[in-house]
């Protein structure tokens, strides 16, 4: 029986070099967060790369769903100041951005051959959620989803790697059904927005090649 042989300390990096690594690696990460996620995702483009390569209008339509929900639980306070965002949202959010950008690509580098899945979210009027599959590069989902009786505003796309996608939109859609085949390794799925009045289970059922499915908000 052979063991692999201890390197020495001369084969070892220096704290210099892993030093120097991780200053490229939170600069990279910064870069990508600035000019790709923040705007896809949040419509946040300090720079300006993300509207002109398209990626702003998924992070748009986000925020507009958002603020129209906001606007709409405003007036219904009938005189109160609408709350302040709270300190845990707002860390939230930036644990998010980490998770899709670092964690993201990792949770989708082993895809099983095949799973099956079924999950229900309740959204109250104005609520959203994303639930989302991990997924690798060319991997293939069937799915369908249903709001059971009602209508909702949805967003199908993906993240990962640094990389944004969206594949189908919609406003006020009863249900939808197809096969979601990744562009990329990451993260895949659907975020849902309830425009009526009243709460609306959304039921998503899934079968195909991904690693995990989970609900990110």
């Amino acid at each position: 029986m052979y063991n692999t042989d201890i390197p020495t300390r001369a084969e070892l990096p220096t704290s210099r070099q892993l030093l120097r690594s991780t200053a490229i690696a939170i600069v990279a990460a910064a870069a990508i967060l600035i000019t790709i996620v923040l705007p896809a995702e949040y419509a946040i483009d300090p720079t300006g790369i993300g509207r002109g390569l398209n990626l702003t209008e998924m992070g748009e339509i986000k925020t507009q769903l958002a603020d129209e929900a906001e606007r709409d639980r405003a007036a219904g306070q009938q005189g109160e100041a609408p709350a302040p965002a709270a300190p845990d949202q707002e860390s939230s959010l930036l644990g998010r951005v980490f998770a899709e950008l670092v964690i993201g690509s990792a949770a989708a580098q082993a895809s099983p051959a095949g799973r099956t899945d079924e999950i229900s979210v309740t959204l109250k009027p104005g609520e959203g959620a994303e639930v989302k599959l991990a997924m690798t590069i060319g991997a293939k989902a069937a799915y369908s989803w249903t709001a059971n009786g009602a209508a909702v505003n949805f967003d199908m796309h993906g993240d990962g790697g640094g990389k944004t996608i969206s594949y189908e939109k919609g406003r006020a859609v009863a249900e939808s059904s197809g096969v979601l085949e990744a562009a990329f390794d990451g993260n895949h799925g659907w975020f849902w927005r309830n425009r009526t009045d009243a709460e609306v289970t959304v039921t998503l059922k899934t079968d195909g090649a991904y690693a995990d499915i989970k609900r990110m908000m």
